[in-house]
């Protein structure tokens, strides 16, 4: 061995032994510090621990006032030799009891915080003394730092130990190692273990040329390089998962297609990032596609581009084409391109363009447009995250779609289970009018046929009573039509509507006169005062209507209007004439203008608020409780309905409400053909009269017999028959037969069979309360060869008498 290699070993070996000495030392010293400060802490537990101990032994002494018992249990810290004091003071911060005795004058006079502290040559620890939640006291210990020194003293005799151990060796081992050996492995070891407790993988070791430990050291470093790159792409792709999930969260519970896009849109310009985002809709087969959300940070730049939502955007025969045919687009450089739609973005500074389709069921409905302002500014990763993007809007898109469809085909099927509802309400009505329709018109025909009897055969009657009776015979007929309208709810107008002139100044006058009890006496019995005022338009024109039609919807409403006002106000009564213009333009004469009559029913009452007002022609919708029927809006609205007529209703709450009805003015009267009758029989007739209503039959005995003629009256169907029966056989048959339809065991179909069958050429006259219905339905009985409807009206009767009698002369 020459004296240069040894040099170098000595070198070596001194450089080793310098650097091992300098690490025993430090690591002696770090050592060193942390015991001391260890030793520090464990002496402060432990006398914290003992100040507990005490401080939960004293509690009897300080609560039951006994300083005696108090220094018997401070003196247990004897057996702790480095505990030089300690003392206990009570609830108010006195001093209660020391140990030992003789230490009173050097403790603080005042209790002091409570808490743990060193001074110099001394640890002092102050403890609250507790029973439960109740503060007794506080304790004090105090003691020196002998077992702090004692245990540095040991440490500093094992550290000199350790640093002459650790000399010898490290003499030993550097006499055997060489460092061309020992810095690469060392260097591959650190570099290892920061790459694995840091996991910074852009750490390398230092190269070793010229044996096996550079080609490991190299073969080392480039494995973490790829390491590294790997771990790039999986926190890119991670980064884009997390976005994904985080816009398919958000997307997921929404149900519209525009909140759908506007948080897709928004969360790529904050999070992608992206410097222009828009969605843009397609129609199958359409040559454009639609504007239909822009994100916030893009309405900028939408300007610039002469974009706006809603705007049509023609598809270029290149990029949207190939979108719009299912194919995701990225044009890295929109300048080089020569279609419009690119030169638009290019023009506005973005460069960098991906197009993306969404697609349902083989369809692109929508696409996302996505840009950044540098060319080449998308990366493959991010085309590809923004194609799955696309295909999870289209799957909520999709959702939201079906959830559209689906309320609608609920909606649509909750509307036809009510109209359903109503029609079978409506029919229900019907039905129960029919069959009511005949005693309440039985109920009413004696008083209608002694009334028109009294109109026409007392001349002598006063002006007054005269208009009473007038009065009655309109209200009576109002009453049947009434009735017999009611199945109108389910049934649609009948051609067969007979309208005639109608002057409704007249009709209102008439309307006020038969409420007058009740928008006037009725509410003065209670002290309240109702004001009518009537507006009536002078030279209004006529209008084409059913009267007594018209006269029930004007009642309703001022029963209506007088309902709404609890505590009194004004019932305004008014009509007008207008011209409404129809809806052509042009040249003056090019359209006509519609006259219209109006009639207005306005109260000054409580109102109605926005669903009452919406649902108030509903039928049976009421909000007079137990007293309302619901119906008679309804019946309004069905009057308006065949009159080809207007309905408009104005109210507030607490602002009164004004139903407005407009007619139509015809100027031509429909061409009714009245059915030719003579006024009176020619001559006197024998008549038996059938029917099971006493005062019915009372009624038409007196008037009939008033006319001259001879009348048998019979109370029931069998009775009818045994009376035709026999008058046939003593030979004084009757002439005609005159029976009522609706009958106990025996009815007025069997009585007119009966009669036929015995005088084939006896006229029969039906009587009954379902007149206008048999009518319309054409279910006129056989053997019957005149319906007339309840309650009979005299001239009625009388033609048909003339009628059917004469053509049987003839």
């Amino acid at each position: 061995m020459t004296a240069r290699t040894r040099r170098i070993r000595r070198s070596l070996i001194g450089m080793l032994l310098l650097t091992t000495g300098i690490v025993v030392v430090l690591t002696t010293a770090a050592f060193s510090v942390y015991e001391v400060v260890t030793t520090r802490e464990l002496a402060s537990r432990d006398l914290a621990t003992l100040a507990k101990l005490i401080a939960a032994n004293s509690t009897a002494a300080l609560a039951f006032d006994n300083p005696g018992d108090a220094r018997r249990v401070l003196a247990t810290v004897r057996t702790e030799r480095h505990v030089s004091a300690a003392a206990l003071y009570s609830r108010d911060g006195t001093l209660f009891a020391t140990y030992p005795a003789t230490v009173g004058k050097s403790l603080p006079a005042r209790a002091p915080a409570v808490g743990e502290r060193f001074a110099p040559s001394q640890l002092v620890v102050v403890q609250g003394v507790f029973q439960g939640n109740l503060r007794l006291g506080t304790l004090y210990l105090k003691s020196d730092l002998g077992v702090i020194y004692e245990r540095i003293r040991l440490y500093a005799l094992i550290a000199g130990i350790i640093l002459a151990l650790a000399g010898a060796s490290a003499y030993l081992i550097a006499s055997r190692l060489q460092r061309e050996i020992s810095d690469p492995i060392l260097a591959l070891a650190e570099t290892a273990t920061a790459v694995s407790q840091k996991g910074d993988y852009s750490v390398r070791a230092p190269p070793a040329p010229g044996h096996e430990l550079g080609l490991l050291t190299g073969a080392f470093n480039h494995m973490l390089t790829r390491i590294e790159e790997a771990q790039s792409r999986l926190h890119i792709q991670l980064a884009r998962l997390d976005l994904l999930h985080r816009i398919t969260r958000a997307i997921g519970d929404r149900l519209d297609l525009s909140s759908i896009f506007q948080v897709v849109v928004g969360t790529l310009e904050a999070d992608l990032p992206i410097d222009f985002g828009c969605i843009c809709t397609h129609e199958p087969g359409a040559q454009f596609i639609r504007l239909q959300s822009i994100g916030a940070r893009s309405l900028a730049l939408a300007g610039a581009l002469g974009l706006s939502q809603g705007e049509p955007i023609p598809i270029d025969p290149n990029g949207l084409s190939r979108c719009i045919g299912g194919e995701l687009v990225y044009e890295p450089d929109t300048s080089s391109l020569p279609f419009p739609f690119p030169k638009r973005f290019a023009g506005a500074g973005i460069h960098s363009l991906v197009i993306a389709p969404m697609i349902v069921e083989q369809s692109v409905f929508s696409i996302l447009v996505a840009g950044r302002c540098a060319s080449e500014a998308f990366s493959s990763a991010d085309c590809e995250f923004l194609d799955h993007l696309c295909g999870h809007v289209a799957l909520a898109a999709r959702q939201a779609q079906l959830h559209g469809a689906l309320r609608q085909a609920y909606d649509d099927l909750r509307r036809s289970q009510q109209a359903v509802m109503q029609q079978e309400r409506l029919r229900a009505l019907g039905q129960m009018a029919s069959g009511i329709a005949h005693d309440i018109n039985n109920a009413i025909s004696p008083v209608a046929l002694y009334t028109e009897s009294l109109l026409e055969r007392e001349p002598n009657l006063s002006d007054r009573a005269r208009g009473y009776l007038g009065t009655i015979q309109r209200a009576i007929e109002d009453v049947a039509d009434t009735v017999a309208r009611m199945r109108e709810f389910y049934r649609p107008r009948e051609p067969q509507l007979v309208l005639a002139r109608v002057a409704l100044n007249r009709t209102v006058e008439h309307v006020v006169d038969l409420t007058r009890a009740r928008w006037s006496d009725v509410p003065q019995q209670r002290g309240i005062v109702i004001q009518l005022h009537k507006e009536l338009s002078p030279d209004l024109p006529q209008i084409m209507g059913a009267e007594g039609e018209i006269r029930d919807a004007l009642t309703n409403l001022i029963f209506n209007a007088v309902d709404a006002m609890p505590q009194g106000g004004t019932l305004t009564v008014r009509t007008r004439a207008s011209f409404i213009p129809d809806g052509s333009c042009g040249a003056v004469g090019a359209g006509e203008a519609e006259r219209r009559v109006t009639v207005e029913v306005a109260d000054s009452g409580i109102g109605m608020d926005e669903e009452t007002r919406r649902r108030c022609l509903e039928p049976f919708y009421t909000t007079k409780g137990e007293r309302g029927t619901g119906l008679g809006l309804a019946m309004v609205y069905g009057m308006v309905q065949r009159h080809s007529a207007e309905l408009e209703i104005d109210s507030k709450p607490g602002c009164g409400a004004t139903v407005r009805l407009s007619f139509p003015v015809t100027s031509e009267a429909p061409q009714v053909s009245a059915p030719s009758m003579r006024a009176q029989p020619e001559r006197r007739l024998s008549i038996l009269l059938v029917d099971d209503d006493p005062l019915l039959i009372k009624s038409l005995r007196d008037i009939l017999e008033g006319d001259g003629h001879r009348v048998t009256a019979a109370d029931g169907g069998q009775h009818g028959i045994d009376e035709f029966t026999a008058a046939q056989k003593r030979e004084m048959p009757f002439e005609v037969v005159i029976t009522d339809l609706g009958m106990p065991y025996v009815d007025g179909r069997r009585v007119a069979a009966a009669v036929r069958a015995a005088s084939p050429t006896t006229p029969i006259i039906l009587l009954t309360g379902w007149g206008r219905r048999l009518l319309a339905e054409n279910d006129i009985p056989p053997h019957v060869d005149r319906v007339l409807g309840k309650p009979p009206k005299l001239m009625e009767l009388r033609a048909a008498l003339a009628d059917l009698t004469g053509s049987r002369a003839a």
